[in-house]
């Protein structure tokens, strides 16, 4: 043995033994640390399937696709981190035997060729992420001191020794293979070095010169290098307890494991509630207990903490977040209120909390003996409050975080800039739960200090007293019906319980009271009319779901309008909800069931779209011949802003974008920032009710790059934004940045201009229409139709129209899957055209609308107003009485069911596959003989009338005058108008 062998066995001896031991004391003070958090139950739960998600995110790097090349990066270098471990191990024989390799998979070419891939790819990832470190240095980046870089902020000197540490391991590794390839060449010079040595083989050029003994001499050499390298490197980080960039590699696989959803969703959608040391979430009961010094069991282990007020009052889960922050910065770079020059980043939050949670934990650890010995620096952290007024310097971000105080660890605006948007959530690739983390803080301001934005007294205290933030009467939460033509049913009014109706139709605050929010309300509930979708509202029995109560950190006041909604909804016998307000949407869906208020929440673009996709709705009408009036507003192009709380909390990105692409003439314009990289409005986490006064504007921001796209028109989905949005396009436009003409409206808006009949078009009459049993199989409650084919007119000929097969198999092939077809459609495609048709040719829709081929290109005028009709229908009394009995309450009645009471069927020639020729005009007028009812539609009217009726052109004048301004008018009031004439 040479004495640099064993110089080298001697060192690799000493340092790795200080290594594991420092370590392994490292590991016991990390779950020392983390126990002083409070507890947190319900984190182990299906552990199957949470081993499964940690499998899949790290082989999948699923949480670091946003960025590929980085993501492909860091795999190589992450498994060749654990696979080439095994090249460590290898090294420590080789201090003893230099042309030593492991038994079996040694020299076994796959795993050769594994261990070779990873080390020289693992090698370029090393160098790639390098240099993406360097591109995007503080120094090169806008900003003060470079602030719009994701490295701002993150400790250089870790990140600097941790990547050098990987590169001299990897090149060490590709040396010793190449220097056991020469060991090869000269003892088996029959073994095939490309086999064994894909990679490396080449290298042996490098100690071609080289004896045998020289080259045992360098393999002791590269070996001792590679463990001296790897366990120097290891003593760094077991001194360094804050050296996330380098202690990820071992807690992210734990931090990934006990993540909050076991199915591996990211922490959003609901917040994490306050919880009972069982795990329980805490109620206002146990809220209420928590004062009663009669309890059972009242010490301090078992009362829930309200917020946290100092670091041990975080969750042991929230320790571990936080120590396990690797200082990549993708949250910072994702965050609102960082790119708009507020002091808030995600990331600089996390790593403060990390370095004080490892400054206090001596104090918190010891007992009190021996805090009498420790440090004054150490006892005074006890005293330090973890949120207040630090003193920084608005350009100077950095200084609104001190994890040593000495006046706040936090600064208050820190606290108070977020939004809770979810992209640091979202972004971050170890699954740290940000926004969770932030909420604390702001329940302990709330609830034990009373220390919050003056903003917010107004909200709670409009909240706890009208029910809405704005202060409103609940008496006019049904203001925004005013004007429609139909009637909205109120439970309790109309409807006794909602199994009566489809759908609770939850209008919330800004639905109600909001005027560009009503627009949305009005447009939904339109579209859902048209649609033959029956729904109910609350009414005044309808209260604020609470949100933004909740995310302000007023924990108590959330509870109670939850407990108070939850009960209305009970009483009323809710099931399925559909909601206009993507806040709404979330707390329902997510956060009452915390409460034991679980219902099935649908987005009104949601069902809207699935409206469409059946066909119930259906888009025709081109932009440049929409019907705008009212609360309809389309336009050429379109950009979409994805509410947060609807995308990235909920994961709805696809219904809003098809409803969009379903609108014909409409071109969809995606913003840079969309989906769930989209950047925030501004008015989440209760931020919509305080003043913006840190750095610009989070909705101008915004506001630009929607304006940027040169759509018409900023469709969203939720009134917050619209709120915000709006705001911005107005200050834009003030300044001439944007144009005039540009709107913020909702997705609804435009799907309603897009439903109606082109602007200047008249409703349709029905001459006849074709059996129920092919026209409208089901016959559903209204009439499936998108625009005025509802009102069931009757306008028959004496001469029936004849249709031959052909036309019904062209029928039946337009419906298409549908139970229904709109009324204008059928008669398009029968050649029977409006009763005020000015011409005898009417040119079809644009050819370029997604109907225009189904559409012949003219129909047949009948005659001008003011001609005598020559069409017919005799209806006694009897009928009439029948036709109200069948309407049982409805406003509205399926033109086919109503045409089968009247006695009005397809002639039997239809059946015939010869066409015939329309007959001549009757000299006089003829009611049709009723036909008998299949056993399954209503009963067919008497066959004696003792009463005929007839309309002729002056009845259906008295029709469209009381048909106004509406486009839609109930049967009822039809008939009733025709039978007082």
């Amino acid at each position: 043995m040479s004495a640099l062998q064993a110089t080298a066995i001697l060192l690799c001896l000493i340092v790795p033994t200080i290594g594991w031991s420092l370590l392994f004391w490292r590991i016991w003070q990390y779950s020392r640390v983390f126990r002083m958090g409070t507890a947190d139950p319900t984190r182990t739960g299906r552990p199957i399937r949470r081993t499964w998600v940690l499998i899949k995110e790290f082989l999948g790097h699923t949480r670091m696709a946003r960025l590929p090349v980085v993501a492909a990066a860091h795999w190589v270098t992450a498994v060749g981190f654990l696979v080439l471990f095994s090249t460590l191990v290898n090294a420590f024989f080789q201090l003893f035997w230099a042309d030593f390799r492991l038994p079996i998979v040694g020299t076994f070419f796959p795993f050769e060729w594994i261990i070779e891939g990873l080390c020289v790819f693992g090698l370029v990832g090393i160098l790639t992420l390098v240099g993406i470190r360097q591109r995007h240095n503080p120094r090169f980046a806008k900003g003060v001191h470079g602030r719009r870089s994701r490295f701002f902020g993150s400790v250089k000197w870790k990140a600097y020794y941790v990547e050098a540490t990987i590169v001299a391991v990897m090149v060490l590794i590709i040396l010793l293979r190449s220097l056991e390839a020469r060991m090869v060449q000269i003892q088996h010079p029959e073994e095939n070095i490309a086999l064994h040595f894909p990679l490396t083989g080449w290298g042996t050029l490098f100690w071609s010169h080289l004896d045998l003994a020289q080259i045992y001499e360098a393999v002791y050499i590269f070996a001792m290098l590679k463990i001296l390298v790897s366990f120097a490197w290891m003593i760094v980080i077991a001194l360094n307890p804050t050296m996330g960039v380098a202690w990820h590699r071992f807690l992210a696989f734990v931090n990934i494991w006990f993540k909050r959803e076991a199915s591996g969703r990211t922490a959003l959608g609901a917040l994490r509630p306050i919880l009972t040391p069982t795990g329980a979430p805490v109620g206002l009961a146990e809220i209420d207990a928590m004062g009663d010094e009669s309890a059972d069991d009242n010490t301090p282990a078992a009362i829930p903490r309200l917020g946290v007020g100092a670091i041990e009052d975080f969750s042991w889960k929230s320790l571990l977040d936080f120590t396990s922050c690797t200082e990549c910065g993708r949250c910072q770079s994702q965050c609102p209120a960082w790119n708009t020059d507020k002091p808030l980043s995600p990331k600089l939050l996390t790593m403060t909390l990390r370095d004080h949670a490892h400054a206090k934990a001596p104090w918190i650890l010891a007992t009190e003996d021996q805090r009498h010995d420790l440090p004054k620096h150490v006892k005074r952290l006890a005293e330090i409050p973890l949120v207040g007024d630090t003193g920084y310097e608005a350009p100077y971000p950095i200084g609104a975080y001190d994890a040593l105080g000495p006046d706040a660890i936090i600064d208050t605006d820190v606290l108070w800039s977020c939004t809770s948007c979810g992209a640091c959530v979202e972004q971050c690739p170890v699954d740290i739960e940000h926004v969770d983390s932030i909420i604390d803080l702001r329940r302990h301001r709330v609830l034990i200090e009373s220390a919050f934005p003056a903003e917010l007294s107004g909200l709670f205290k409009n909240m706890e007293s009208k029910g809405n933030p704005w202060g409103m009467s609940p008496q006019t939460r049904l203001d925004w019906t005013q004007g429609l033509p139909f009637d909205v049913p109120v439970v309790g009014q109309h409807v006794h319980d909602l199994t009566e109706v489809d759908y609770l139709f939850w209008v919330g605050c800004a639905g109600a009271y909001e005027d560009r929010a009503k627009k949305t309300t009005r447009a939904v509930a339109e579209l859902l009319h048209h649609a033959g979708v029956s729904f109910a509202v609350l009414g005044n029995g309808e209260s604020c779901t609470g949100d933004s109560a909740r995310r302000a950190g007023n924990e108590i006041l959330f509870q109670m309008l939850a407990a108070q909604n939850i009960a209305t909804l009970t009483a009323a016998q809710a099931t399925t909800i559909v909601v206009t307000c993507a806040h709404c949407f979330n707390t329902l869906r997510n956060e009452y069931p915390q409460l034991g208020g679980d219902f099935d929440v649908v987005h009104h673009t949601q069902l809207l779209n699935r409206l469409v996709r059946e066909k119930r709705l259906v888009p025709t009408a081109r932009p440049e011949a929409a019907d705008t009036s009212g609360v309809a507003s389309t336009g050429k192009d379109v950009t979409y802003h994805d509410p947060c709380y609807l995308g990235r909390h909920n994961h709805v990105y696809s219904p809003p974008r098809e409803l969009i692409a379903s609108l014909p003439g409409v071109r969809h314009h995606e913003m840079a920032r969309s989906q769930e990289t989209s950047f925030c409005c501004g008015a989440g986490g209760a931020r919509m009710w305080m003043e913006e006064k840190l750095g610009s504007r989070i909705n101008e921001n915004r506001t630009a790059e929607a304006v940027a796209t040169g759509a018409d028109r900023i469709a969203t989905g939720c009134p917050f934004c619209r709120v915000m949005i709006s705001d911005g396009l107005t200050s834009q436009q003030e300044t001439g940045t944007a144009r005039a003409d540009v709107e913020v409206v909702d997705v609804a808006q435009m799907l309603l201009a897009a439903v109606r009949p082109p602007a200047g078009t008249a409703p349709a009459t029905i001459s006849e229409v074709a059996p129920e049993d092919t026209l409208n199989t089901e016959s559903p409650a209204l009439d499936d139709t998108p625009y005025a084919d509802d009102v069931a007119t009757v306008h028959a000929t004496a001469s029936p129209h004849r249709a031959d097969a052909t036309t019904w198999a062209s029928l039946r092939t337009h419906l298409d899957g549908r139970r229904t077809m709109p009324a204008s459609e059928a008669l398009a495609l029968l050649g029977i055209a409006a009763p005020d048709t000015p011409t005898a040719d009417t040119t079809t829709p644009d050819a370029s609308s997604s109907d225009a081929a189904d559409t012949p290109s003219t129909t047949p005028a009948l005659p001008p107003e003011g001609t005598p009709s020559r069409a017919v229908v005799s209806a006694d009394a009897t009928t009439w009485a029948s036709l109200r009995t069948h309407l049982d309450g409805r406003r509205t009645m399926p033109a086919a069911e109503a045409l089968s009471l009247l006695g009005v069927t397809a002639s039997t020639a239809v059946l015939d596959p010869t066409p015939h020729p329309e007959p001549p005009p009757a000299a006089a007028p003829t009611p049709p003989t009723p036909q008998p009812a299949s056993p399954t539609s209503a009963p067919a009217p008497p066959a004696t009338r003792s009463e005929a009726f007839t309309a002729d052109s002056n009845d259906w004048a008295r029709l469209r005058d009381a048909l106004g301004s509406r486009r839609t008018i109930p049967a009822t009031e039809a008939m009733h108008i025709l039978r007082t004439r």
